[in-house]
């Protein structure tokens, strides 16, 4: 049975899986419940989370470039922080993921089968699997696709917000605490290059790949935000639906475009999805690796080099999810865990030593500090989710131990 994967990805393709996870599950599912938190102040709260972002961004290139292994900040929490700080992160990577790919198997079926979401987002989880069980070159080829797709959509839907007419009513939100809450949701927008991070042991030159993947794709996605935002406010304002993008072509004069919008949708939640079941499917296997998770998920599959027995747990897992969720609190409650997944990212960073830092401290010091507020301002039935959730994660290892202890 093979052990390693193989290193197939080029700079190309990392930023594509980058670009593909952050637009899908940012430009489609997040505008509206950011706007009505932060009303017009929502452009503030972008800036506030892409700092936080790119903080974290940085910390994962210069993490990446030193451990360019599988698993990302479970790997990397364990080589600088020790074990503990490593099975945080990837516990809170994979809970928060799951919820992520919940939401996006969601958000495609509702726009491409309204009514039947659920049986849908069931066949698009099987789907995609079936793909990334084929090879992480498979997985690239068709998260390039997508994203050329999307961009097309994107490119569609900001002309026809600068052709529509603009709404003059204010937007009110709900004060400073909107904002920061706007800006922990929106933060689900930039996760996307966990991916890049947690693929490393599939990368060509990772020392060089990786830290340019993550900031290419962080810069790509920023710009569509900026953009994307602008265009909401101006065509929508405060009175769009679920689906503020195609709120904002049916406002315009293009409003024929609307099937266009939905199958730009369908598309990003398709690459976000496809990136998502990857990621988690490779930390699962580091963290098998290390003992935290069963060793049968480490069972790589001797042809196509991929973590078969985790990305088919992974399947099962989010199917489970999907028939007993809503899609209502799946963002915030996946932004909590991600967010404690980049503060072990950004502590872990700032142990690192003088001859392979490429950051200063105080960046570091930022991210982290930022991961902490936006994760505590996040909606309430999401904080209190996650806690729950990482306490039961940390009383599992716990347990683990003392049975390994009394073992030998």
């Amino acid at each position: 049975m093979t052990t390693g994967l193989a290193r197939r990805l080029g700079l190309g393709d990392a930023i594509a899986i980058g670009l593909g996870s952050m637009i899908g599950a940012g430009a489609f599912a997040v505008w509206r419940p950011a706007i009505d938190a932060a009303g017009s102040w929502i452009l503030v709260s972008l800036a506030l989370a892409a700092v936080v972002a790119f903080c974290n961004a940085t910390s994962s290139a210069q993490l990446a470039a030193v451990h360019p292994v599988a698993g990302g900040s479970y790997a990397y929490g364990n080589a600088e922080l020790g074990a503990w700080w490593g099975y945080l992160a990837g516990w809170c990577f994979i809970i928060g993921k799951l919820a992520s790919c919940a939401a996006m198997a969601m958000t495609f079926a509702a726009y491409v089968a309204p009514g039947y979401e659920k049986p849908v987002a069931i066949a698009a989880i099987v789907a995609l699997t079936t793909v990334n069980l084929l090879g992480v070159t498979r997985t690239a080829l068709a998260t390039k696709i997508l994203v050329v797709i999307v961009l097309v959509v994107l490119v569609f839907v900001v002309a026809a917000g600068f052709a529509a007419p603009a709404v003059s009513d204010p937007l009110v939100g709900q004060g400073w605490y909107g904002v920061l809450q706007a800006a922990g949701l929106l933060f689900f927008a930039f996760a996307g290059y966990a991916r890049i991070a947690t693929m490393g042991e599939e990368v060509r030159d990772p020392a060089r790949t990786i830290p340019r993947a993550i900031l290419g794709s962080f810069a790509g996605a920023l710009v569509v935000y900026v953009l994307l935002a602008l265009v909401t406010l101006r065509a929508v304002g405060g009175d769009g639906s679920t689906a503020p993008l195609a709120d904002v072509v049916a406002a315009s004069p293009w409003s024929w475009g609307g099937p266009i919008v939905r199958v730009g949708a369908a598309c990003a939640a398709l690459g976000a999805l496809l990136a998502l079941v990857a990621g988690i499917g490779r930390t699962s296997l580091a963290m098998a690796r290390g003992g935290d998770l069963p060793g049968v998920f480490s069972r790589i599959h001797p042809k196509t080099q991929v973590p078969f027995v985790a990305e088919i747990a992974v399947a099962v897992v989010v199917i489970g999810v999907l028939l007993v969720a809503d899609l209502r609190g799946a963002i915030g409650f996946s932004s909590f865990g991600v967010l404690i997944y980049y503060l072990v990212a950004n502590l872990a960073a700032f142990r690192q030593g003088a001859a392979v830092r490429r950051y200063p401290r105080w960046i570091q010091v930022v991210g982290a500090v930022g991961c902490v507020a936006l994760a505590a301002m996040l909606p309430w039935q999401s904080v209190l989710g996650g806690i729950v959730l990482v306490a039961i994660g940390i009383a599992i290892r716990a347990v683990r131990l003392v049975f390994e202890r009394r073992s030998v």
